[in-house]
């Protein structure tokens, strides 16, 4: 596991994968990120019967969205996207302002071509969410991962997975397909949250301390997310 993420990191460093922490930011730019992730959250509330069961959005405690993450290679598969993760208060049910962050991974086999996947990730407990914290996080070795069930019917056998740190979505082409995280990197994007929460402002800061900034993307993903938790109370 160590080695694939290994090549991903070697591939990245080669100039094979574009990090956006060395283009130029702007607080426009990590708006529009988030505004992207709000779209992801609205897409799949729109799809009730065949996406996230509802009352997930009101369990979980941490809720990571990652659109459009690029998939390419030959031979050697590299995905690398960039995201925002928020913490939920288990006492309170508010959400955090929105933290930046970057998913990498790797896969070896016969690949072909580029993909685009929306990944969303459900932290189904406050361990997990604290595990975020470090400088990477890697799934399914810091953190067990697995894919999460879909549509209404999926509640009971959610229950008997919610030890489970992390449940994992993916959606291409308008539909739910289960994907294999382990061994993906999540990593705080340090220049985008510098840029965003201000210099110094750390992870723990903003889901603990209740620190950092917030523009009107984020205000408008705070009303997607009141009106998905509003619904798993409902559902």
């Amino acid at each position: 596991m160590k080695r694939i993420v290994g090549l991903a990191m070697i591939l990245m460093s080669a100039g094979l994968v574009v990090s956006p922490d060395s283009m130029a930011l702007s607080l426009g730019e990590l708006d529009r990120r988030i505004l992207a992730c709000n779209q992801v959250l609205k897409s799949v509330l729109q799809m009730p019967d065949r996406g996230i069961p509802k009352d997930l959005f009101q369990r979980c405690r941490g809720l990571a969205v990652f659109p459009g993450v690029v998939k390419a290679g030959v031979v050697i598969g590299v995905s690398y996207g960039n995201g925002v993760i928020l913490r939920r208060d288990e006492n309170t049910g508010e959400w955090t302002r929105p933290v930046f962050f970057t998913i990498r991974g790797a896969s070896i086999g016969f690949q072909a071509g580029a993909q685009f996947t929306d990944l969303i990730l459900l932290v189904m407990s406050e361990q997990g969410v604290q595990g975020l914290l470090e400088d990477q996080l890697i799934l399914g070795a810091d953190v067990a991962v697995a894919v999460g069930p879909v549509g209404r019917q999926a509640a009971a056998e959610t229950d008997m997975r919610l030890n489970t740190g992390i449940l994992s979505y993916s959606r291409s082409k308008g539909l739910f397909a289960g994907v294999s995280l382990a061994g993906a990197v999540l990593a705080p994007d340090i220049a985008a949250n510098e840029m965003y929460h201000g210099k110094g402002v750390t992870v723990q800061d903003v889901f603990y301390e209740n620190q950092g900034a917030l523009s009107e993307g984020a205000r408008t993903l705070f009303q997607t997310l009141e009106e998905a938790t509003q619904q798993g109370e409902s559902g």
